[in-house]
C-alpha cells in the first residue's frame, strides 16, 4: 500500500469519528432529560415553544440550540390573574352598591367594580384601559419650569425724556444781535454757540469787572490787610455777578486778556441734542420772559402707557416692555417701566406709567403712538402647565397627573401668574410631571366617584349598601344573585372601561 493510499484512509477515519461525536451530543442535548433540566415558565407551566435567540423568527416545537451552542428560550403562556371583585355598583345609579352580585329593579346586572392594584394611591386615583384612553382622547403634557410674565397689551405715546429737555432763558434784557443757529430741528452739540445779544446790564457788569480787576491789581501788594482783602472782595464779586448773569467762561477770558468789555453776550448750548423751538430772531427785543430755544436730547425718550385699575396690582418697577409702531414696521423697542405715576384719571379709571426706551438711531419721535406689550410680574423658574389642565370646582382648582399607563391621580393645586394660555403652579405640582390636558372632565366625574367609594371602604366609615338597603331606598325588592366564576368582558365594557380604585 503506497504512503498516499494510508493517509487518504487515516483523514477519512478522522472525520467520521468527529461527525458520530458530534451526533451523540446533540442526541443528548434535545432528549426529554434537558427538556427538563430547564428553566420552567411562571407557576411551573410548560412552554408552548421554543424561539431562537439571535432570530425569534425561528421556533421549535422541542428545547434546542442554535449553531452557536446558545440555548433557545421558552415561549411561556400568558397567565390571567383573576381580579378581585371589590362591590358591586347600579348600573343607572353609581351611587347605590352592593357587596354582592345583584340586578335592579330594570332587571339590569350590578357591574362589579375590581381591584386593579391602584388602591394604594391617593382617594380618587382613576386607571383607565388604554385603549378607552385613546377612545376618549386624553392627551398629555410635561410640566416646564420656565419663565412667565403677565402680558399686558397697551398703546401708549413717545414724549420727550424730560430730564434731557433744556429751555433756554436771557437774564437779562436786551436785543438779538446774532442767530448762529436759525433753523428748527437742527442737530447741535453741547457748548455750540446758539446766538449773540447785547445788553446795556452785561456790558456795565463787565466793566465793572474790568475796574475790580484793575484795583485788584494795584492793591495786591498792598502793606495793609484790609485794603487788600477789600480789593479781592471786589473782583470776585464782579466776577461772580457776570457767571450769575450766564456770560460763558471764553468771554470771560477775553475781558481779563483784553481788557475790553465785548458788546454781545454769548449763548450755548447745555448738551448734545435737537433744537425743536426758536423763540427770537435777530434784532428782536428779548426779556427773561423770552424762551430762546427749546433743545432737546432724543437719544432716549419716555412712552406714556395707561394701565387699567384691576391690571394694577401686577405691575412693578422695572418690568419689561416690548414696543412696535407704525412707522418702523418690523421692529421691536425694548425697555423697562421706570416710574408708576401716584395717581388715577378719573374720567379714564387708568393709571399712567413711564417706560425709558433708549433711541440711537432717532427712529422713536415725540407724539408718536405705539402699541405696548408690558411683560408684568415677570417670574423666573416658575411651574409652569397649559391652562386648560385646570378643573376648576367651586373654589378649589385640580389637575390630574399621569403616575403610570392609564392611572391617572388628581391634584388640588394653588395657581399664581395667567398668561398665554399657560398658568404658574405655586403648589401641589413639579416640573417634569405629566398632567392630562383634554378629556380630563370625564376623569374628573369619574375620580369623584372612586372618591366617595373609597371612603364608603374605609374602616368605620360607610358601608356599601346591601341590596336590602337598596331595597328601603328604592322601594323595590332586588334579586341576589350568586357572583359569576368569570365575568364576561362586556361587563367591564360597561363600565366605560374604566376600573375602580
Amino acid at each position: 500500500m503506497s504512503i498516499k493510499n494510508l493517509t487518504l484512509m487515516l483523514m477519512a477515519l478522522a472525520v467520521g469519528l468527529a461527525g458520530g461525536y458530534l451526533f451523540s451530543g446533540t442526541q443528548k442535548q434535545t432528549g426529554p432529560d434537558t427538556v427538563a433540566a430547564t428553566g420552567p415558565c411562571p407557576d411551573g407551566a410548560k412552554p408552548l415553544s421554543w424561539r431562537n435567540p439571535m432570530n425569534p423568527a425561528i421556533t421549535s416545537p422541542v428545547f434546542s440550540k442554535d449553531e452557536m451552542g446558545m440555548d433557545y428560550l421558552p415561549i411561556c403562556a400568558e397567565v390571567k390573574k383573576e381580579k378581585k371583585i371589590l362591590f358591586y355598583r347600579n348600573p343607572m345609579n353609581p351611587a347605590i352598591t352592593s357587596p354582592v352580585a345583584a340586578k335592579d329593579e330594570m332587571g339590569m346586572d350590578y357591574i362589579p367594580v375590581y381591584d386593579d392594584g391602584a388602591r394604594s394611591g391617593p382617594a380618587g386615583t382613576v386607571s383607565i384601559d388604554p385603549t378607552v384612553v385613546q377612545n376618549i382622547g386624553v392627551r398629555t403634557t410635561v410640566a416646564l419650569q420656565k419663565t412667565i410674565s403677565r402680558d399686558i397689551r397697551t398703546v401708549g405715546r413717545v414724549t420727550f425724556d424730560e430730564q434731557r429737555v433744556a429751555r433756554l432763558h436771557p437774564k437779562v434784557e436786551g436785543w438779538v444781535e446774532k442767530l448762529f443757529v436759525d433753523r428748527t430741528g437742527e442737530q447741535v452739540d453741547k457748548d455750540t454757540m446758539l446766538l449773540a445779544i447785547y445788553s446795556p446790564q452785561l456790558v456795565a457788569s463787565g466793566e465793572e469787572y474790568l475796574l475790580a480787576l484793575k484795583n485788584w491789581q494795584i492793591l495786591k501788594d498792598s502793606p495793609f490787610a484790609d485794603i487788600r482783602e477789600g480789593a479781592k472782595r471786589l473782583l470776585s464779586t464782579s466776577l461772580e455777578r457776570l457767571q450769575l448773569l450766564d456770560v460763558p467762561e471764553h468771554q470771560l477770558k477775553e475781558i481779563r486778556n483784553t481788557g475790553h468789555v465785548p458788546k454781545a453776550l454769548h449763548i450755548h448750548s447745555p448738551f448734545d441734542g435737537i433744537v425743536m423751538n426758536i423763540g427770537a430772531r435777530e434784532g428782536q427785543r428779548i426779556t427773561p420772559e423770552t424762551e430762546l430755544y427749546m433743545v432737546a436730547d432724543l437719544s432716549r425718550v419716555w412712552v406714556q402707557v395707561d394701565i387699567y385699575e384691576d391690571e394694577l396690582p401686577w405691575v412693578r418697577l422695572g418690568d419689561e416692555a416690548e414696543m412696535e409702531l407704525p412707522a418702523a414696521p418690523g421692529r421691536i423697542f425694548k425697555g423697562k417701566l421706570s416710574y408708576i405715576y401716584p395717581y388715577l384719571d378719573a374720567n379714564t379709571r387708568t393709571n399712567k406709567v413711564r417706560i425709558e426706551f433708549a433711541n440711537p438711531d432717532l427712529v422713536l419721535k415725540p407724539e408718536m403712538f405705539a402699541n405696548i406689550s408690558l411683560k408684568a410680574s415677570r417670574t423666573v423658574d416658575a411651574v409652569v402647565i397649559p391652562s386648560e389642565a385646570i378643573v376648576r370646582s367651586g373654589t378649589r382648582d385640580q389637575i390630574f397627573v399621569q403616575r403610570g399607563p392609564g392611572k391617572f391621580e388628581p391634584r388640588e393645586v394653588t395657581l399664581g401668574l395667567q398668561a398665554d394660555g399657560e398658568v404658574q403652579i405655586l403648589s401641589g405640582l413639579k416640573a417634569g410631571e405629566l398632567v392630562v390636558t383634554s378629556s380630563q372632565f370625564l376623569i374628573d366625574s369619574e375620580s369623584k366617584l372612586r372618591e366617595a367609594t373609597a371612603k364608603m371602604l374605609e374602616p368605620g366609615e360607610q358601608q356599601p349598601a346591601s341590596p336590602e338597603s337598596d331595597m328601603d331606598m328604592k322601594g323595590m325588592e332586588m334579586k341576589p344573585m350568586q357572583p359569576p366564576a368569570s365575568q364576561p368582558s362586556h361587563q367591564h365594557i360597561h363600565d366605560h372601561g374604566v376600573t375602580h380604585e
